[in-house]
């Protein structure tokens, strides 16, 4: 879930950088795009200091994280952008699998709670 907040965060900043080189045809698309892609990598940051830390809590919000980034990968695809859709697809998908993967509660180091 780190590595998948760095590379959001990359993906925002290009979109920041289209918007502000006027490349993108549909600004205000761009735009959302960009601030769902930043929402997503805070939240995936928040998952990811829980799961270094231990915590049982953050499978399932992992697992809806990653299935919630599939609809905004299919959007990246249909707006042209079939290269980046492809692989925020591909790191939901393997952020699914890893939440599935970790089981039920994940590994227990006694750091239950969100701090």
């Amino acid at each position: 879930m780190v590595l998948q907040a760095l590379v959001l965060l990359g993906y925002f900043g290009f979109f920041v950088y289209e918007i502000m080189q006027g490349a993108s045809d549909g600004t205000v698309l761009a735009g959302t795009l960009s601030g769902l892609i930043l929402v997503f990598a805070i939240l995936s940051s928040v998952l990811g200091r829980g799961w270094m830390r231990g915590a049982r809590w953050p499978r399932t919000p992992t697992i809806l994280w990653n299935a919630l980034l599939l609809p905004v990968a299919w959007s990246l695809h249909d707006a042209g952008r079939s290269a980046l859709g492809l692989g925020l697809g591909v790191l939901a998908l393997v952020g699914i699998l890893s939440a599935v993967l970790a089981g039920p509660g994940g590994t227990h180091h006694g750091a239950d709670e969100v701090s």
